[in-house]
Formats: structure tokens, C-alpha cells, sequence
């Protein structure tokens, strides 16, 4: 009788995690770091979902994917990382969390980076799994 009292409960928790993915959407205008990034995300479990080399692509593609998270370089060549996320709040529908990157250092952007709606930034060198897993928590 336990047991089938406590089952929906479980099977409410389960269905949850199956459904659950961590779908990425990697953003950078250098073909091998996406292509390093995406097989690094892929080899932790990660679904990577598209690529997008400018902000104008990587928009289309948020609308079109629906990511559950962006990685998104701070220097693009149509327009930077900040200007993407201002697009993507202003998108219809829930915008994805979005994890800015760079090759440079945050503090290299000054205060722009705290206050820009990214869910966090990580420099390229310390791209992980884990660090983009904490984000998505």
C-alpha cells in the first residue's frame, strides 16, 4: 500500500528528469572553438542542439531551436554578445539562460558584465561541463 501511494510521487520526479535535457546553443564566430566546445559538451552528457557564428544567425537559431541555454561569445562580427541578449529579452517566449564567453577576462568588459541579464560568464579557458551545469541549476 506504501508503494502505491509514494508512486505517483516518483513517477511525477522521474518523468521530470527523463524530460529534463540541457540543450546548447554555441555561439562564437571561430569554427574550432565551437567545434572543441562542442565535443567537450557532448562527451559530458550535454545536447548540442546548433551553431551560430553571428548574433543575427544565433538569434534565428534561438527562435527556431529553443535552447535551454546559450554559450555565447562576447565578440561577434555583426554584433557583440550584450546586443544579443538585449534581442533575446525581448523575444516572445521564455529566453533561454545565456552564458556569456570570452578569451578575455570579465573585468576586461568592465561593469557591463554583471548587469547585462547573462545567467553567467566563463572565461573560454575554463570552459566545462560542470561550470555550465551549475548555471543551469
Amino acid at each position: 500500500m506504501v508503494w502505491v501511494a509514494v508512486f505517483p510521487a516518483v513517477h511525477r520526479f522521474v518523468t521530470i528528469l527523463a524530460t529534463m535535457t540541457n540543450r546548447i546553443l554555441i555561439v562564437d564566430d571561430h569554427p574550432s572553438f565551437r567545434a572543441t566546445a562542442k565535443i567537450m559538451l557532448l562527451a559530458d552528457g550535454f545536447e548540442v542542439v546548433g551553431e551560430a557564428e553571428d548574433g543575427r544567425t544565433a538569434l534565428e537559431a534561438v527562435e527556431r531551436l529553443r535552447p535551454d541555454l546559450v554559450l555565447l561569445d562576447v565578440q561577434l562580427p555583426d554584433m557583440d554578445g550584450f546586443a544579443v541578449i538585449e534581442a533575446l529579452l525581448r523575444m516572445n517566449g521564455e529566453a533561454p539562460k545565456v552564458v556569456l564567453t570570452s578569451s578575455h577576462d570579465a573585468t576586461d568588459f568592465g561593469s557591463i558584465v554583471p548587469r547585462c541579464g547573462a545567467a553567467a560568464f566563463i572565461p573560454k579557458a575554463e570552459l566545462s561541463g560542470a561550470a555550465l551545469r551549475a548555471v543551469l541549476r
